[in-house]
């Protein structure tokens, strides 16, 4: 199913087809969301081989961002991007569901 409820930055999308290309994979990538971390959810990356049916779909740059339903429920309306700074670089979601996140924003609360 194609859904705007999510979107790929084209700085994620490049990250993440270069991360795939490495690995021999195709560029899927598979945000979800999880009970931990410090404030209630987390979210979790990784690649995927393929998109299941039920999963919400975005498109960018030839990326896919793919999403289970029920994980959907917490990040619609998200944006994954790709930052490097100083710190490092990482996957930043930009969740506006969330309404607290804790200092290394990999975890959230709705």
């Amino acid at each position: 199913m194609n859904s705007p409820a999510i979107t790929l930055s084209p700085a994620a999308a490049a990250r993440v087809a270069a991360i795939a290309a490495k690995q021999g994979k195709p560029p899927i990538l598979r945000l979800g969301v999880e009970g931990g971390g410090c404030s209630g959810f987390q979210y979790t990356f990784g690649l995927a081989e393929t998109a299941d049916a039920d999963d919400a779909v975005s498109q960018t740059d030839g990326v896919s961002l793919v999403v289970d339903p029920v994980s959907l429920d917490l990040v619609a309306g998200c944006v994954v991007d790709y930052v490097e700074s100083l710190g490092g670089a990482a996957f930043r979601v930009e969740n506006p569901q969330a309404t607290a996140g804790c200092g290394c924003g990999s975890s959230f609360a709705v």
